[in-house]
């Protein structure tokens, strides 16, 4: 399965288009992780342990979005749009959706 973030893929004409696939993905992010991050915010410097859920959070939202292509038969997935938020009380959960065009090349 191709993944792009672009409208097209140079080269390769998209023969069907199989209509708009999204995923949402939300990670706790927790206690431990909060005061480091505070720390973090607070001296400076880059907190690993976030970086490392959100990169967990993107992985998932993409296999889902893959996953959802891929039972409308395509074998692409064109215009993918990837959003990270915070959601919960305070802000204690991580939220990343994806979307984008599930086609057949």
């Amino acid at each position: 399965m191709l993944l792009s973030t672009t409208p097209t893929i140079e080269g390769t004409p998209i023969r069907q288009y199989m209509g708009v696939v999204t995923s949402e993905t939300i990670i706790g992010a927790n206690f431990v992780r909060d005061i480091f991050a505070g720390l973090r915010d607070f001296f400076g410097g880059r907190s690993g342990s976030y970086e490392q859920v959100l990169r967990e959070a993107k992985t998932t939202a993409l296999r889902e979005l893959e996953d959802e292509a891929r039972r409308l038969g395509a074998n692409a997935v064109v215009g993918i749009d990837l959003d990270y938020e915070t959601v919960g009380g305070g802000g204690s959960m991580l939220m990343v959706t994806a979307s984008g065009t599930a086609v057949l090349i």
